[in-house]
């Protein structure tokens, strides 16, 4: 460290900024294991439930969040595969939870079995159902994710416009 450093930072801001390595034999890693695991039950059953709901929501969303930001596509992420997983959450049976959102329970199935695309409507009143945990345009880009994998790779819909083009550009990237 460099003198200015020091002068930047007290002593204790220093030691507690330092992280030394710790060698551990097998048993006291076991120990350690364990002791973590009983922390984090203890910390499990002081939970609230809706603390609990919070929690699953939160991770709900990250997990929303890394799948939109991936550059793969997971046919099997899609709006019905989110949407069951907020139900099992919620803790929700779907005529209960169609009800909620105003929407019939086969609607409601059609969407959580992807036979049915979501409308804008849908997005908004998921977003509010989830008192804003989950945004809309969330819910919205699992749906575009689909459309622009749909659209790169099905051969045969690129294969039936192309005769509808003429006097292609003649540049090259």
């Amino acid at each position: 460290m460099t003198d200015k450093m020091f002068s930047l930072y007290t002593d204790a801001e220093i030691a507690d900024a330092l992280v030394l390595p710790q060698k551990l034999t097998k048993k006291q890693q076991t120990e350690a294991g364990l002791k973590l695991a009983k922390a984090r039950q203890n910390s499990l059953e002081a939970m609230s439930e809706a603390d609990i709901l919070k929690a699953r929501l939160l991770q709900l969303k990250f997990q929303l969040e890394d799948y939109l930001k991936a550059s793969n596509y997971d046919r099997e992420k899609n709006f019905g595969f989110f949407l069951k997983k907020y139900l099992a959450i919620t803790n929700k049976k779907r005529n209960e939870f169609a009800a909620e959102i105003n929407i019939h329970e086969t609607l409601l199935s059609q969407l959580v079995n992807n036979h049915r695309e979501p409308g804008e409507n849908i997005f908004i009143r998921l977003e509010l159902h989830s008192n804003n945990t989950i945004p809309a345009p969330y819910w919205y880009k699992l749906v575009e994710k689909e459309k622009e994998h749909y659209i790169k790779t099905n051969s045969s819909l690129r294969k039936r416009e192309k005769k509808f083009v003429k006097n292609r550009l003649r540049v090259s990237f």
